[in-house]
């Protein structure tokens, strides 16, 4: 059972010990590890026990003291017991849209009561979060009130960074108007047709709060008038989007980019990160590497994404026809060393289960330890957290998660929460399966 503290209850020191460390950088795992954060939530240590600081007098693993299952509190330290187990960085999500429900299509939101919309979307951030990740990336949908509740403690999930609307021409991707004008989207779309309006959708979304601007450089799946071949924002709207982000904080962005033609307009404008790349060539790869563009492939919505029973025709078809195409060039991206980032498109596919991505990029040539590297170190990159968050190294702020298993031997383990059986977000002990802390709340209800 679950036992989350209190959003807002006070931080404590924190030691993991009896652990198997696999902390994020790429470096060989460290068996008998501990991890050691201050009250202030900041790792000062991470290594083998041998060298560690000592245990307080009187804490588990200290001499003289007797062992302990699971996790307490000694002299105003958090001990937990990893019990062999492996504890790896905070994990991110990169790309996910947490206020519409598995499955559901954005059109539909506008239909149901905006305080079951809020109370959903809530359960699902802590769903993500007991997952193992800490840090998520929404593309649209979120509002950047959910940013500040997280950030506030008034709701517990993982820290939150949000497009709040996405960019789109009329009639692309993104355009789930009527045909009178009304919008079926809650709010998650801009229309754009021009540079100047390219500018001043920028704008907009950035007066709602943005923390980046995500843009449609192509069609896409999900929409029933476009192809993932058709091209969405012209190169020189997206040359203006990237000009107006640079020039309001050197905002990222992110642009939904599936066939070739649209993913090369996007590098070409300067995107900070091409979200799906499902069609790209050899010549789109390297364009990207040259400009230290990141890729966040979204396998989830090619292996866990596609089911006839419950979606469109159209929609099934598409994913069919795209699945190989996407796998194999997706692989080939991998092999040469492209800069990937972990994202699931959770809604598009389940949310909950985000670290099965990387199941995936391991099944399309990735290393375990690579996969993880993507889901933890280079996500910090893209995000632009890499000085605080992704890996477990001294100075970095305490987010981590404990694992049952090996996943170096099965990363399969991750993509199941129920291995996950601690997550430490910020200092602050947010699940503990292991046994009950002195400082957890009355069980939850799960979502």
């Amino acid at each position: 059972m679950t036992h989350p503290l209190n959003p807002d209850a006070p931080r404590t020191a924190l030691r993991v010990e009896n652990a198997t460390l696999v902390d994020g950088t790429g470096a060989a795992p460290v068996t008998d590890a501990v991890v050691i954060a201050d009250a202030d939530g900041t790792i000062t240590y991470a290594g083998p026990a041998a060298t560690a600081p000592p245990a307080l007098p009187g804490a588990p693993g200290a001499p003289g003291a007797p062992g302990s299952a699971g996790s307490g509190a000694a002299g105003g330290t958090t001990v937990v017991d990893a019990g062999g187990r492996t504890v790896l960085p905070g994990f991110f999500d990169c790309h996910v849209h947490l206020a519409y429900a598995h499955g559901a299509h954005p059109g539909r939101r506008g239909e149901l009561d905006p305080v079951l919309v809020t109370l959903d979307t809530a359960a699902r951030l802590r769903q993500t979060l007991d997952a193992g990740i800490t840090t998520a990336r929404d593309l649209a949908g979120l509002s950047a009130g959910f940013r500040t509740a997280v950030e506030s403690g008034r709701i517990v999930g993982p820290r939150l960074h949000t497009a709040v609307r996405v960019i789109s021409h009329t009639g692309g991707h993104a355009d789930v108007r009527l045909p009178d004008g009304t919008d079926l989207s809650g709010g998650m779309s801009e229309l754009a047709d021009s540079v100047d309006e390219s500018r001043l959708a920028v704008r907009r979304v950035l007066r709602e709060g943005a923390d980046l601007v995500k843009i449609c450089a192509t069609g896409g799946m999900g929409s029933p008038y476009d192809q993932p071949d058709d091209e969405g924002l012209l190169e020189e709207e997206i040359r203006a989007v990237v000009d107006e982000a640079r020039r309001h904080g050197n905002k990222p962005v992110a642009a939904h980019a599936q066939g070739n033609a649209g993913i090369l307009n996007a590098i070409r404008g300067g995107v900070t990160s091409i979200e799906h790349g499902y069609g790209m060539d050899d010549r789109a790869i390297e364009m990207a590497g040259e400009r230290d563009i990141f890729v966040v492939p979204t396998l989830s919505t090619v292996y866990a994404g596609i089911n006839k029973d419950t979606m469109a025709p159209y929609h099934y078809e598409k994913k069919v026809r795209w699945s190989g195409l996407t796998k194999e060039n997706i692989a080939r991206a991998i092999a040469r060393g492209s800069r990937i980032a972990l994202g699931t498109d959770a809604a598009v596919g389940p949310h909950g289960q985000n670290l099965m991505e990387l199941s995936y990029l391991v099944d399309l040539g990735m290393s375990p330890m690579d996969a993880i590297v993507a889901g933890t170190r280079t996500s910090a990159e893209l995000l632009g957290l890499a000085d605080r968050l992704g890996t477990l190294t001294a100075g970095r702020t305490a987010d981590l998660v404990i694992a049952d298993g090996d996943p170096l031997a099965d990363i399969g383990v991750l993509g199941d929460p129920a291995n996950i059986v601690c997550v430490v977000q910020d200092g602050r002990v947010r699940k503990d399966t292991l046994g009950t802390s002195s400082l957890a709340s009355p069980d939850r209800r799960e979502p």
